[in-house]
């Protein structure tokens, strides 16, 4: 795995930080939050993005988003009870996809980050995105610094 740009941790870069609480259950064997748990972390934190975005009752009928891929890159251990917030935003904008970039922090400190493909379809294909779309995701960048 290849460092993070140092962007990536710095949760101003993000458009959305939202606080999540971690559970007992989200332990490992070792008393650290495992896999499973940062994947569900993450998954509310694009959750809380797309809300944020577009609000579920003004999308198209004939639009369907998915997830396409996801990577996540542990970085440090994550421990309960202690929150995480994860901060989200748009990293890239493709044809008929867009990539969400996140990353997780605790106690102030990044501790994983994570790259979403999401793809859209259009009346069951992959069509390019609507300029409106577009325009949400533009305004929801991330940004170095």
């Amino acid at each position: 795995m290849a460092k993070p740009d140092s962007w990536r941790l710095d949760p101003a870069s993000y458009p959305v930080c939202e606080a999540f609480q971690t559970r007992f259950q989200d332990m490992d064997i070792n008393g650290h939050l495992n896999n499973v748990a940062f994947a569900a972390l993450f998954e509310s934190g694009r959750v809380m993005m797309n809300r944020h975005v577009r609000p579920i009752g003004e999308r198209a009928a004939n639009e369907r988003t998915m997830v396409a891929a996801v990577e996540i890159n542990y970085l440090v251990e994550g421990s309960f009870p202690d929150p995480v917030e994860i901060a989200t935003g748009i990293g890239r904008i493709g044809t008929s996809s867009w990539t969400i970039v996140q990353a997780m922090f605790q106690n102030g400190r990044a501790i994983a980050t994570c790259d979403t493909v999401v793809a859209c379809r259009t009346d069951g294909a992959a069509r390019p995105l609507r300029a409106e779309v577009v325009a949400e995701l533009e305004a929801n960048l991330a940004r170095a610094g």
